[in-house]
């Protein structure tokens, strides 16, 4: 006996139809090919199938988002199961990753005292450039600071942005050797002022007063000027 063949939905044949244009799009600098929207009108069908729609078919699409970020579908709980021990760091601390969220990671101390770090949480946003981000060790520890992880822990998928401005005094140390973290927008769309100031250290970035970053930039604005000045 055969099976009844399935009458395809409104919603369906609106998405065959978007599909079948997209494709046959030219000279479109986002069209990445068929293949992708192909792939894309499978799931949506296999959703239609399922008898998904309204509430629910949002429902299943915000923990496909988690999946394919990478996120937890469930908090993490800090039990003994979730971690692998790290090895080959130098310090005394024993150092673990988390088997369900490889970005996770816990330290424990001597001491016994605990801090996790998930090195997806913070993307760095130069003011100067701010279309692209960045990962930074001084942002990570300033933001870690301010916002803790706690367990049991279930993270947004939207990363918190940090707003930074950054410039160079003198020219051995690189790139840039003067940092300030402005603020940051959490994945809540939340905006935090933090405006704390940091200059090149022996080891790592220091900490320094607005008054000392304020004159760091005016000698920066200088070095360059004169640069200008011998160049031209």
């Amino acid at each position: 006996m055969s099976k009844i063949k399935r009458e395809k939905s409104k919603m369906e044949l609106w998405a065959e139809n978007e599909v079948k244009i997209a494709c046959h799009r030219k000279g479109d600098e986002f069209d990445y090919g068929c293949a992708s929207y192909e792939s894309a009108l499978k799931a949506f069908k296999t959703l239609c199938k399922d008898g998904h729609s309204g509430a629910s078919i949002m429902f299943t699409k915000a923990i496909l988002n988690r999946m394919i970020t990478g996120k937890p579908l469930t908090p993490i709980e800090d039990t003994e199961d979730v971690w692998n021990e790290v090895h080959g760091r130098k310090d005394a601390s024993k150092h673990y990753q988390c088997k369900r969220m490889s970005s996770l990671f816990k330290d424990v101390k001597p001491d016994g005292t605990v801090k996790y770090t998930d090195v997806d949480r913070f993307h760095g946003v130069n003011i100067a450039n701010p279309h692209y981000s960045y990962h930074s060790g001084l942002i990570d520890t300033v933001m870690s600071e301010l916002f803790p992880i706690k367990m049991p822990y279930m993270p947004l998928i939207d990363a918190y942005r940090v707003y930074t401005e950054d410039f160079l005094v003198d020219p051995k140390n690189g790139d840039f050797d003067t940092v300030c973290i402005l603020y940051v927008v959490t994945p809540k769309g939340e905006k935090v002022e933090t405006n704390r100031y940091f200059k090149d250290a022996p080891v790592g970035f220091a900490e320094i007063d607005r008054d000392e970053y304020l004159k760091r930039k005016e000698a920066a604005k200088a070095r360059l000027e004169k640069a200008g000045e011998n160049n031209a």
